[in-house]
């Protein structure tokens, strides 16, 4: 069995942290070494914007030290994986930090978007609930995690995504925006209710909380309560009883930072953020039917590791790409789309897609992606049937859908606007800001969609079935069984012609 050593230095708003960990060939992995030094980034960042000169060079410093401490590993450069988190999304100098880095310190450092950061923290906490836990796997669960800079919200029912969410609402920003008029306690508590309204109005749209029997809490503040108060599930995960957490939360609340440091024996960092930490996840709880909270004992590093060890499994990416797709189904849902025609539009986008793999190039993400695309290409109707292509693109680009990246959305995104119309033109902004490869993507994805879509222009899904022959220079669709065609020919001969002009052959459909 072959291992590697691998490195993951993740740069927060409170510290930045480091894990040295051997990676198996097998998709095993194990950490080695630990290390944390406190950094006040958020704290600059979200009172002024910017990461002060002071801080840029405490960075730097820290980062030089780790250096030299992953020589004595010797780990290699390409296996030394450096991110960013929620202060560093902020901050409007990130970019001549990032070179700052680059050329001081030799490190690659990558800014992860919320949603990734809500994807690697899924794959952490699935990783140690295991089989633990059953009542994740079949009822409603919510998973939260409460940083210095955001707050990550997974919305799961019976196991299958239903919403996820970065939200600008994280502790150090909770706790400048309520000492300004409220302070500690009981009126600092009706601050953070008033603050949390609207969200949850939100997510109550797309899952009613008072049905969620499953409450996971990650991150640093809950793992401190679960260590004080709750009992363990297994060796990656605590749990504590609904009372006993909503109890701890209330013991604390008036706890001043010296308190939190002198009785835990904390940091100041995240002593600062425990209190309005611990209560937010206190108020999420309580409208929630949950009888206790799981506290997974892992972060974001080691959904990045199981990431590298597990990226290869095709079982394992199998099941991933299903949770994409039902959060693209929900996203659907909460506009009210025709999801019989999505959902039979993607299965038929599917269908061309995997026969003519050598035609088109492209890979299983980009499959993934079409099929998300091809659900949601109607999605803009919600707000006006004329030119919903473009409304869908808008929708899309301007959501969240958990598992895809913020380019992969721009991606999707223009494959809707492209469904149907002409096809882009110069004067296309989001088009031609796409790089040329994602501008090649795009039409490939657009022709395949607009294909399909015209099989079931009706709506009626009445071709159930097809399979693809490429000839010489025609791909010929043939159906399952006699049908009258004559809507869906005149669809393929109004849709068709981008498909030839991209790949170079007639579509005929059987």
């Amino acid at each position: 069995m072959n291992t590697t050593l691998t490195a993951i230095i993740e740069i927060g708003s409170t510290g930045i942290r480091l894990h040295v960990a051997e990676v198996y060939s097998n998709g095993g992995w194990q950490v080695l070494d630990r290390a944390v030094r406190p950094v006040s980034l958020g704290r600059d960042v979200f009172t002024s914007g910017v990461l002060s000169r002071e801080s840029i060079l405490e960075c730097l410093s820290v980062l030089q030290s780790y250096r030299e401490l992953l020589s004595g590993w010797g780990i290699t450069d390409d296996n030394i994986h450096v991110i960013a988190t929620s202060a560093l999304r902020a901050a409007r100098n990130r970019d001549v930090f990032i070179d700052r880095i680059l050329q001081e310190t030799g490190f690659n450092l990558s800014i992860v978007e919320g949603i990734e950061e809500n994807r690697l923290m899924y794959l952490a906490v699935r990783f140690a609930l295991k089989q633990d836990l059953p009542l994740f796997w079949r009822a409603n669960s919510m998973i939260i995690e409460i940083g210095g800079g955001s707050t990550e919200i997974m919305l799961l029912r019976r196991g299958q995504m239903v919403a996820a969410h970065s939200l600008k609402m994280g502790t150090i920003i909770i706790d400048q925006h309520s000492r300004q008029g409220f302070g500690a306690g009981i009126l600092y508590e009706r601050y953070l209710n008033e603050n949390i309204r609207n969200t949850l109005g939100m997510l109550n749209m797309e899952l009613d909380l008072a049905h969620v029997r499953t409450f996971v809490a990650a991150g640093g503040y809950a793992r401190l309560a679960a260590e004080k108060a709750g009992i363990e599930l297994n060796e990656n995960c605590r749990v504590i009883e609904r009372n006993e957490f909503i109890k701890f939360a209330d013991k604390i609340r008036n706890y001043s930072i010296e308190d939190c440091i002198h009785n835990f024996g904390i940091t100041y960092a995240d002593a600062e953020g425990l209190v309005p930490g611990l209560l937010v996840l206190k108020l999420f709880l309580e409208r929630t039917r949950a009888e206790n909270v799981a506290v997974p004992q892992v972060t974001i590093r080691d959904g990045y590791l199981i990431d590298l060890a597990s990226g290869v499994d095709s079982t394992f990416e199998d099941e991933f790409f299903l949770q994409i797709i039902a959060s693209a189904v929900n996203l659907g849902r909460k506009f009210h789309f025709d999801e019989a025609h999505g959902r039979h539009v993607a299965n038929l986008c599917v269908t061309i897609f995997d026969a003519l793999v050598k035609e088109h190039g492209m890979n299983r993400r980009h499959r993934i992606m079409l099929e998300t695309a091809a659900i949601l290409h109607d999605v803009g109707t919600y707000i006006k049937a004329s030119g919903h292509q473009k409304h869908g693109q808008y929708i899309v680009a301007n959501s969240e859908i958990f598992g895809l990246h913020q380019d992969e959305l721009g991606i999707v995104a223009n494959v809707i606007n492209c469904h149907r119309g002409d096809p882009p033109a110069q004067s296309d902004l989001d088009f031609m800001t796409l790089q040329r490869e994602e501008r090649v993507l795009v039409l490939k994805m657009a022709s395949i969609l607009r294909v399909a879509d015209a099989l079931d222009r009706g709506h009626t899904q009445q071709v159930k079935k097809i399979t693809v022959e490429r000839r010489l220079e025609t791909v010929v669709l043939h159906v399952d069984r006699v049908y009258d065609l004559s809507l869906e020919v005149m669809g393929i001969e109004e849709k068709g012609g981008m498909f030839q002009d991209v790949f170079g052959y007639k579509v005929i459909l059987n």
